[in-house]
């Protein structure tokens, strides 16, 4: 990378003393060497570079090198990457083709180590991460964290496996992150006990603070599918010093609209202090993780943003080691080239696969949350007159919803769910936290086979069918992220969107919300591969018969 020489003028948006001045500063060889205060009447705002503090970037379906083609348009310089996704997929090799590619970008990409491959022991996924490979990444400099410790009953039970991997972070010198949605009382002590710090599951004011008095930091998530901000904008007025800023999981069409910029301007609309939200969405997570991100100090890295103003906060140019990367919402990085790598054995289904009867005459049924990774059980006498088998619901919006292994051939988990609101076809997708296997929530038999076998036809993506017009956006690299150019992607996917919701869904993120019905870890019930499973007492639920020898193991 070349380094330039040069000066900018501006208010000078100073987050780590909390205060804002006019004032011109001086950049040499990548840093900043002066910032020096003047009696000037300016215009333009130069703040640091905003940092996304937790974050999954296979879900935004985009390599590294592209997700910052993108991100760099909205101001955000640094994430903390957790590639927990890739490597549910592929092990040791998906985590090392996220580092390699993040080296090809002048981005500042910090990984976590994943901490929870597989997540449970639950479902089929494609790769195991064992600790002694855990204790490798941590010695990288680049992994910053053991990342989102999922397996709360783990933790809570003092599971050998767990006690080890929290123990190498220890000795690592590394951040733990959470992962523990409403876990209160003596449980969230326990957790926190454990040395775990951060979460970014808290959905309510009462959580996110007995988890901050507990001496957590909380980072606020506004993602595709789990929206938290709204909620969680009155932690910045008191405790913005140990809250951050993050999207976890962000959908391409999503990610080309905002980043963390849009949450930075929500927040300050809302009446909090702008440099309470900026400490947040920067200064936080450079602190907690120790990151080499600058913060708009002298001897800093040249990492920084312009804004036009403190309220309409449009971002004008984005500048990462004194570089101009992005300015008037066009990116001046370029695509890298990509080798995909993957992983996909399933084989194309038959309709009849998707049939199932029930076992006793009332039935749980999964019931979606719109903007929540959480659902509901709710319970449906389902109308059994067809030789017995269920049939889906229009008028009560009670859909089949399956899930099938693609890491050998096997026949699919199926199940009923509510609130999805398609009027016809199916949408499919092999982006399904944690493993990644194929999941598909569909009208008809028929439209569930063929919604699935455009996945499988194309070895990954996502698709709908609806009457005779099929549609899929292939993603080639690990069956979960494309490698083609960020913002055709984005067109593309926001294509797809759209057509779930002519299909009659209401949800503001189909395949996001689509992409979490099999995350077993997040409550109150989930499909996984292997069956319906109660994500409170953590056990499947035997409610269905499936045709033939078609019940899953």
């Amino acid at each position: 990378m070349t380094y330039n020489s040069f000066s900018l003028s501006g208010n000078i948006v100073d987050v780590l003393n909390q205060r804002i001045f006019p004032g011109t500063i001086d950049i040499e060889n990548g840093r900043i060497v002066s910032v020096v205060e003047q009696a000037v009447l300016e215009t333009q705002f130069i703040l640091p570079g905003l940092i996304d503090a937790h974050i999954h970037i296979e879900s935004s379906m985009l390599v590294p090198t592209e997700f910052a083609r993108a991100a760099v348009v909205h101001g955000t310089v640094a994430t903390v990457s957790d590639p927990h996704e890739i490597a549910n997929v592929l092990g040791m090799r998906g985590v090392e083709f996220m580092l390699s590619n993040a080296e090809k970008s002048p981005f500042k990409f910090h990984f976590s180590a994943p901490s929870c491959v597989p997540a449970t022991p639950f479902e089929t996924a494609g790769a195991e991460l064992s600790a002694s490979e855990i204790e490798v990444l941590l010695q990288r400099s680049d992994i910053v964290s053991l990342s989102e410790m999922m397996n709360v009953p783990g933790v809570l039970n003092d599971a050998a496996d767990v006690k080890e991997k929290l123990r190498l972070a220890s000795v690592a010198g590394k951040v733990v992150d959470g992962h523990a949605p409403g876990l209160r009382g003596d449980a969230v002590k326990k957790y926190v006990g454990a040395g775990i710090t951060t979460d970014h599951e808290c959905f309510s004011l009462a959580e996110a603070h007995e988890k901050l008095s507990l001496g957590m930091q909380v980072q606020i998530r506004e993602g595709s599918a789990a929206r938290n901000l709204d909620d969680l904008i009155p932690l910045l007025n008191e405790h913005y010093e140990n809250c951050m800023l993050c999207s976890d999981d962000k959908h391409p069409d999503d990610l080309a609209e905002g980043h963390i910029n849009e949450m930075v301007k929500r927040a300050i609309a809302a009446g909090v202090d702008p440099l309470k939200v900026l400490w947040s969405a920067t200064v936080t997570p450079v602190k907690t993780y120790d990151l080499e991100v600058g913060l708009l100090q002298e001897n800093d890295p040249a990492d920084f943003v312009i804004v036009d103003s403190m309220t309409e906060f449009n971002i004008l140019s984005t500048y990462i080691g004194g570089n101009l990367l992005a300015e008037n919402g066009k990116t001046m990085l370029e695509s890298v080239p990509v080798v995909p790598i993957n992983q996909f054995e399933a084989e194309l289904q038959d309709a009849d696969n998707f049939k199932i009867k029930a076992k006793q005459p009332e039935v749980p049924v999964i019931e979606v949350i719109d903007g929540q990774l959480v659902t509901r059980k709710y319970s449906w006498k389902p109308d059994l007159s067809v030789e017995g088998y269920i049939e889906t619901n229009l008028d009560q919006d009670i859909l089949k919803i399956a899930v099938l292994n693609r890491y050998s051939l096997s026949k699919p988990a199926v199940a009923l769910i509510r609130n999805f609101g398609l009027k016809d076809g199916a949408i499919a997708s092999s982006v399904a936290h944690d493993s990644h296997n194929i999941v598909a929530v569909g009208t008809s038999d028929e439209s569930l086979a063929r919604a699935i076998n455009l996945i499988i036809e194309n070895k990954g993506g996502v698709s709908a069918v609806t009457g005779r017009n099929d549609h899929v956006l292939p993603l080639s690299v690990a069956g979960i992220m494309s490698d083609d150019d960020a913002f055709k992607v984005g067109n593309s996917y926001g294509d797809m969107d759209d057509i779930a919701k002519a299909m009659g869904s209401n949800l503001s993120a189909p395949y996001m919300t689509l992409s979490f019905m099999a995350l077993l870890v997040i409550p109150d019930i989930k499909l996984s591969d292997k069956g319906l499973f109660d994500g409170e007492t953590f056990q499947f639920l035997d409610v269905f018969e499936f045709l033939g020898d078609n019940k899953p193991i």
